[in-house]
């Protein structure tokens, strides 16, 4: 059964213009990073690397949306960043990019590459449908800190996605809880890309479409269908 995702109109209202791509996969094989998807890492970094000509990260135009958007719900953007930046971040820095396990590195790849916030749960840990809302401030998420599972609670106004269980997502797409993370025993999952002005439609298109081509060379045989963007 294909999985809901809604955007609730507080968040429509907050931000306009926010668009978003889901890709929905079947039949994945994980497994721990290999030369394959390092390579898709490394090629990340240099292509980050052309485009920044020497900027920072948080200079794109994309990013500096995103700062805007963290700063409308309340968040200091230059402490906890989208995704997207942080990753773009690592990947400059001299350690570069962590390598997680085939469909994390698949999906950190393009959110480098294509300067956009890209995420990926399990879609089967996922408890009904999935919203993007602004949180109540009493929502559970688990996280784990020092090693020892723990649940906190977003602040109150935060943009966060939730399922039925609680809270998968911090500050939007800043903190991934791990009840839903993509592990190496995960074969079904769902990717979702995340745009605002001035990212473009085509643009967004074009960075799930080579998602979507990363994943079936690194899982052959899997089911994975793009949905149009909302």
């Amino acid at each position: 059964m294909t999985l809901t995702l809604t955007v609730s109109d507080e968040v429509r209202s907050l931000v306009p213009g926010f668009t978003h791509l889901v890709i929905e996969a079947h039949g994945l094989v994980n497994a721990p990073s290999s030369a394959a998807s390092s390579a898709l890492l490394d090629d990340a970094a240099r292509r980050l690397a052309e485009r920044l000509d020497g900027r920072a990260p948080h200079e794109d135009p994309h990013m500096a949306a995103w700062r805007a958007a963290y700063t409308a719900f309340g968040a200091k953007p230059s402490r906890t960043r989208n995704s997207a930046e942080a990753l773009a971040r690592r990947a400059l820095a001299d350690g570069g990019l962590p390598r997680i396990n085939l469909l994390v590195d698949a999906y950190n790849a393009i959110s480098v590459a294509h300067l956009v916030p890209v995420g990926g749960e399990d879609l089967d840990r996922i408890q009904g449908g999935m919203s993007l809302v602004r949180a109540v401030g009493d929502e559970p998420f688990t996280t784990v800190a020092a090693g020892v599972e723990t649940v906190e609670h977003p602040d109150a106004g935060e943009i966060v996605w939730r399922d039925d269980a609680g809270v998968t997502c911090r500050r939007w797409n800043w903190r991934q809880g791990p009840r839903t993370r993509l592990t190496e025993e995960s074969v079904n999952a769902i990717f979702l890309l995340e745009s605002l002005a001035p990212m473009t439609i085509d643009a967004l298109r074009a960075a799930g479409a080579e998602l979507a081509e990363s994943l079936e060379e690194l899982s052959p045989g899997a089911r994975i269908t793009v949905r149009t963007p909302e």
